[in-house]
């Protein structure tokens, strides 16, 4: 099984920043794609952003230009750097990873999700 733990989530003033982890551990042979996820109340969970093996990335329209995805492959960890934070950026958001594990079946695991509140 494969476990993942985000952190770095909450209170944030509009304009302000904070950083989001999540690491994978446990029965992994290597991670294909990795990528945040967010939902606000009310609506659909949307992607935030990508981030391929080869550290190719994919933004959201609505995060271009703030948001910086980054990924550590020796810690099984990825990153989201949030920058110029607005209170539309307001949800609770999940890291998704793609692992292919050592029977070489691959599966798309979830995080428990972190809320981020961009308020005065």
């Amino acid at each position: 099984q494969v476990q993942l733990v985000e952190s770095g989530g909450g209170l944030v003033q509009p304009g302000g920043s904070l950083r989001l982890s999540c690491a994978a551990s446990g029965s992994i042979f290597s991670i294909n794609d990795m990528g945040w996820y967010r939902q606000a109340p009310g609506k659909q969970r949307e992607l935030v952003a990508v981030i391929t093996s080869e550290s190719s990335t994919n933004y959201a329209d609505s995060v271009k230009g703030r948001f910086i995805i980054s990924r550590d492959n020796a810690k099984n960890t990825v990153y989201l750097q949030m920058n110029s934070l607005k209170p539309e950026d307001t949800a609770v958001y999940y890291c998704n990873v793609h692992v292919v594990q050592f029977t070489r079946r691959s599966y798309d695991f979830w995080g428990q999700g972190t809320q981020v509140t961009v308020s005065s």
